[in-house]
């Protein structure tokens, strides 16, 4: 299994002001659905930031997302480790298979893989 990216996300209750703030550290947005915005650096195009006022499908803001190549053994091997599923494996309308798990610290981890 190889990590694509990982995409911290923030959850914002200032969607507009914080967009302005990360253009200003030079990023540029694209992508925008309406409740997750991302905004990546022109240069390292890998280098990203996601800021979401909710999640569609998901029971909760996730605190980081990890693209991998392979999301389908990504969960099974969580599964059969007994790691918490926060939101099951599913493919979602936007283009994107993917599930939450927890982490040691509590942290809920969006992991996804493009289809």
């Amino acid at each position: 299994m190889t990590i694509r990216r990982v995409v911290p996300n923030i959850e914002s209750g200032a969607m507009e002001e914080s967009r302005e703030f990360y253009r200003r550290l030079g990023f540029e947005e694209v992508m925008n659905q309406g409740w997750i915005v991302t905004l990546a650096s022109p240069s390292v195009p890998t280098a990203q930031v996601s800021l979401m006022t909710r999640d569609k499908t998901g029971p909760v803001v996730p605190d980081v997302s990890v693209e991998v190549d392979d999301v389908d053994a990504a969960y099974e091997v969580m599964r059969q480790r007994g790691t918490e599923i926060v939101h099951p494996l599913q493919d979602e309308e936007w283009g994107v298979r993917r599930f939450f798990v927890r982490d040691p610290d509590g942290r809920v981890v969006n992991v996804l893989g493009h289809r």
